[in-house]
């Protein structure tokens, strides 16, 4: 590292805007020294050598990378770059050197111990007055600090669309709730919402415990099993993620798909019994789920109950823009659900 104007190297350029004959004459020793005091971590580097080796390091350089003088000095530039520092950002230094033009980027840098930082690199080629490249002069600002709080800011951003996404969600399935919730007697109506109500909540709470995550089909369907008759139930399928954003309406498909085969349909008898079945769709991220009942009431007296259709349809057809198929056989009710975009393969 220079010491004094001795050692400084020749450093040429326009003049000074405004300078007195004896500072011009100066101006190489003056602007070693300014290198050298000023608080922002500089280099000069010499193309004109194998290498483009450092040939001046200001103390502000040295305290940032926490390299000495004589390990610093003779040395390329790229001893500063790690195992994080970006391929693509070192191509771009490498070819603005080549072309020899200025050259500005944020880069991960490491000091002597290892510790990474952010830097803020400014390079600028000097050339002579015959337009020779004589040294690059480049400048560097430890922004580490400054991309954490940028990358807070963008984290809550993202975090207080999510809060929003997941607010308007919950609200459009208790709209649905309220909506295609039906009764004429007001007791069994608020009893009706109370029910649905409690199962998004529920539902809520699982989302909660699991971090806002993917939820296994198996365990939302068994969440909503209860009753007196649950061995009447079997269930199948392979292991399938439900997106967070459909945990909620699915939970109540299948609350209504319980409730009504328990109060109307197979579950409601000793002898009936219902098999749950789930599998991929066709496209990806799709699911296909089939209810099918056996045993329970008769065909005719099936329609007139209804089954739930309003609330089914409602958060499968509105809520996951998918497709509802109901079907009497002999056997009982066979309904079969379809949505897009809801399963994301399970993890290893």
């Amino acid at each position: 590292m220079a010491d004094d104007a001795q050692h400084a190297p020749t450093l040429h350029g326009d003049p000074p805007a405004a300078a007195s004959p004896q500072g011009l004459a100066d101006r190489n020793a003056l602007a070693a020294v300014a290198v050298e005091r000023t608080r922002m971590p500089m280099v000069v580097s010499d193309p004109r050598q194998p290498d483009n080796p450092i040939v001046l390091a200001n103390r502000a350089f040295l305290e940032l990378t926490g390299y000495s003088a004589d390990e610093v000095i003779g040395r390329n530039c790229r001893f500063l770059q790690g195992e994080g520092t970006s391929a693509e950002t070192i191509d771009a230094i490498r070819t603005a050197m080549l072309e020899e033009r200025d050259f500005e980027a944020e880069i991960l840098n490491y000091r002597k111990d290892g510790s990474a930082f952010w830097n803020r690199l400014n390079l600028s080629p000097v050339h002579d007055e015959a337009g020779q490249l004589l040294y690059v002069f480049g400048s560097q600002i430890d922004v580490t600090e400054l991309r954490k709080v940028q990358e807070l800011e963008a984290s809550e951003h993202r975090l207080l669309k999510e809060v929003d996404h997941r607010a308007l969600n919950v609200l459009a399935v208790v709209g649905g709730i309220v909506r295609l919730s039906r009764s004429d007697e007001p007791v069994r109506y608020a009893r009706a919402i109370q029910q649905r109500v409690a199962v998004l909540a529920n539902a809520h709470t699982l989302l909660a415990e699991r971090g806002w995550q993917e939820v296994s089909l198996e365990h939302i369907i068994r969440q909503q099993m209860n009753g007196p008759r649950l061995e009447q139930v079997a269930l199948s399928g392979p292991e399938l993620m439900v997106s967070a954003i459909a945990v909620q309406p699915l939970a109540l498909v299948i609350h209504e798909l319980v409730d009504n085969a328990q109060n109307h349909g197979a579950l409601s008898v000793p002898g009936g019994r219902v098999e749950v079945s789930w599998d991929r769709g066709s496209e990806y991220g799709a699911f296909e789920l089939i209810w099918r009942e056996f045993g329970g009431p008769t065909p005719p007296l099936a329609p007139q109950i209804g089954f739930g259709t309003a609330m089914i349809a409602g958060m499968i057809e509105r809520q996951l823009r998918g497709r509802i198929d109901r079907d009497w056989v002999d056997h009982g009710l066979c309904i079969k659900l379809t949505a897009p975009g809801t399963f994301e393969p399970a993890p290893a």
